[in-house]
């Protein structure tokens, strides 16, 4: 590979592409690193602070080593800033010809044989019926079939799961629309392709499921690039696990009686049957009472209602599955109709017996109208070493929180990646960003603890002043959904007493990138969030000034997958508060701080309202993995960072 000095430096070749670029030397430093890893075929945990340049540190080796290779993002949003632009940005700059493709879920694609059914179905929704003809013209036309083209109709539109099709409802190539097919297009171009983009979970359905075609394309990859590496345990639990919902039960019920009026229009038994399971699976959900909870098996099997109901389920969803058997020679639709209902009897059985299930935590999860169950594995070291090692390419894991004050043990411990292999390097490279005259660290005294049934009142209490000084501008990261509406709540009482105009925004009352748009056009706003606006969210300049974090985002105790793994490592001699649930909350807590300063000329403060940070003994552990600003409890010292600011502002 070419010297990466020529293109990353000041007056380089991505210099002279690329307005506004800056050499920072942690960029080539890092891209120098994934090149000689690409080379070699070995393993780099590469944590980059924020301001780093990462997607150009790893796009410009990837795209010149001159192999297969796939690049896996968080999201679906990241995956499509990444194809819509930074490949084509690097691309260009190099001058490669590379051959890039984006790859979805089957669910992003429009599916002409359940478009068709739909079609020839009657609705009563207007909207319905004006996005289906918006839908049908799009598949005639269109290339690809990605639903993001189609515009007239949102992207949550129930009428999509009519349109698209799921692995369970697929019906492959006995599909009489197989040939036309825009899944299987998309699957042939990137078979071909040089560079695959994809996104976590499409990554781990198709590996673990065989699903969307990467199990035909990760035997000849080269190498696999993934970015916001530190979601990877999260996403990987999910599908290293089973899970079946009374959604997806009432969806495939649906089903049924629409391939039963379709190919079996003589036999009513079968419609009939479908129905009992619609009302069963409905009832189920009933019993566990209105609130959404996530409960382990041994706790939720006692509810004698909810025992009950499941049993009903899975008698009615037998006679359905025999009914089905009688019937599944009429149709290609009915034939996967059968297919389906046995696959979720065995889920729903194996969940009950758990005996099957060995090293993994079975539980159950209520929404307002579905009821998932779940078996998660207690780790997903092994299984994720064992995809590791299964051929010899490159694997790159980055983000900018992969470590604890700069120990890889955590992360490499649940990836079951090996430090002591020379195979395996993990390497961190401190931001670009001067932190230490950029940004000020304040914990309010005299606040109690966080358990305290006065910890919302008080803190709000503390965040006010802060907020009149800061003007606004500001982003409140809260841990908890309750915690944000009765911190939203206190502070709209508070603006109207004290006549403040500041716009106050809460998660929920658009999608996040339409609240992010209104937060940076307005200037002075301050938008109270939960999970959704901890990562993944870019606000320069003067909008964004100070940054609350609410408490140290510690998962629940009680959850019952965390609860279960606290049980192993405890019961193995660990100490799984130190060594699993501290170094969590670092890197989630860092992923909200990187919300703070995305610039050099950035300027703000983060106020961390939990007192624990300071009085337990782990809480140095914590704010020594934060970057090096500096630190107060003065709230005088707050103001004058902020009159300094201004000033700074006033005479710009």
């Amino acid at each position: 590979m070419a010297n990466l000095e020529s293109y990353f430096a000041a007056n380089g070749i991505l210099a002279n592409f690329v307005p506004e670029y800056r050499a920072r030397t942690q960029q080539r430093e890092m891209a120098e690193m994934i090149a000689e890893t690409i080379s070699d075929n070995h393993i780099l945990i590469a944590e980059a602070g924020t301001g780093t340049g990462k997607t150009f540190a790893y796009l410009v080796p990837a795209l010149l080593a001159g192999g297969k290779v796939i690049i896996s993002t968080g999201t679906k949003t990241q995956q499509d800033q990444l194809f819509n632009r930074d490949i084509n940005i690097v691309r260009a700059a190099l001058n490669v010809p590379v051959k890039v493709v984006l790859l979805k879920g089957r669910a992003n694609y429009v599916c002409h044989y359940h478009l068709e059914r739909t079609l020839e179905e009657e609705f009563t929704s207007l909207n319905e019926r004006k996005y289906l003809k918006l839908i049908e013209r799009y598949a005639d036309s269109s290339i690809s079939g990605d639903k993001g083209g189609v515009s007239g109709v949102p992207e949550n539109a129930s009428i999509w799961q009519r349109v698209t099709s799921t692995r369970e409802s697929c019906l492959g190539s006995e599909c009489p629309k197989y040939k036309e097919c825009f899944v299987m297009e998309a699957r042939k171009k990137a078979l071909s392709a040089d560079l695959v983009v994809v996104n976590h979970h499409l990554f781990f359905a198709d590996i673990l499921l065989r699903d969307e075609g990467l199990s035909e394309i990760l035997p000849t990859c080269d190498t696999v690039i993934f970015d916001e590496a530190h979601q990877l345990p999260e996403t990987a639990s999910l599908f290293f696990g089973e899970s079946v919902s009374t959604g997806q039960l009432v969806e495939l019920a649906q089903d049924i009686s629409i391939e039963g009026i379709k190919s079996a229009k003589d036999f009513a038994a079968l419609p009939d049957a479908a129905l009992v399971v619609e009302k069963s699976a409905r009832d189920l959900r009933l019993s566990t009472g209105t609130e959404s909870v996530r409960l382990p098996r041994s706790l939720i099997i006692k509810n004698t209602e909810f025992r009950k109901k499941l049993d009903e389920l899975l008698e009615n969803l037998t006679v359905l599955s025999s009914i089905l058997e009688n019937q599944a020679e009429r149709s290609e639709g009915l034939e996967n109709c059968w297919q389906r209902v046995r696959e979720i009897v065995a889920r729903i059985t194996r969940w009950d017996s758990q005996a099957e299930m060995g090293e993994f935590v079975c539980w159950v999860e209520t929404f307002s109208y579905t009821l998932q169950f779940n078996a998660t594995p207690l780790s997903i070291a092994e299984g994720f070493n064992k995809q590791i090692n299964d051929s010899s390419r490159a694997w790159v894991f980055t983000s900018a929180t992969l470590s604890v004050n700069g120990d890889f043990s955590h992360y490499n411990s649940v990836m079951g990646l090996n430090p002591e292999l020379s195979s395996v390097r993990a390497v961190s490279w401190e931001s670009p960003f001067n932190f230490a005259d950029q940004a000020l660290l304040y914990v309010p005294t005299g606040l109690p603890e966080p358990n305290n049934s006065s910890y919302t009142e008080n803190m709000v209490k503390a965040v006010f002043p802060v907020l009149k000084v800061s003007r606004g501008r500001a982003f409140i990261l809260c841990t908890s959904l309750r915690a944000m509406q009765q911190i939203y709540n206190k502070l709209l009482d508070l603006f109207e007493d004290e006549k403040l105009d500041y716009p106050l925004l809460l998660q929920g009352q658009g999608s996040r990138s339409e609240m992010l748009d209104r937060f940076r056009k307005m200037g002075n706003a301050v938008l109270i969030g939960s999970q959704s606006f901890w990562e993944g969210v870019d606000v320069r300049g003067e909008a964004l000034s100070l940054v609350v974090i609410d408490k140290l985002p510690f998962a629940p105790p009680n959850d019952p997958v965390l609860a279960a793994r606290i049980e192993k490592i405890n019961k193995e001699g660990g100490n799984a508060f130190m060594e699993y649930q501290v170094p969590h909350t670092v890197i989630n807590l860092r992923q909200g701080v990187g919300r703070l300063i995305r610039d050099e000329i950035d300027r703000g403060v983060l106020m961390i309202c939990d007192q624990r940070i300071i009085t337990k003994s782990y809480g140095k552990r914590i704010w020594k993995s934060l970057p090096p600003m500096k630190r107060t409890r003065d709230l005088n010292d707050v103001q004058e960072f902020f009159l300094n600011i201004n000033q700074i502002i006033e005479t710009a």
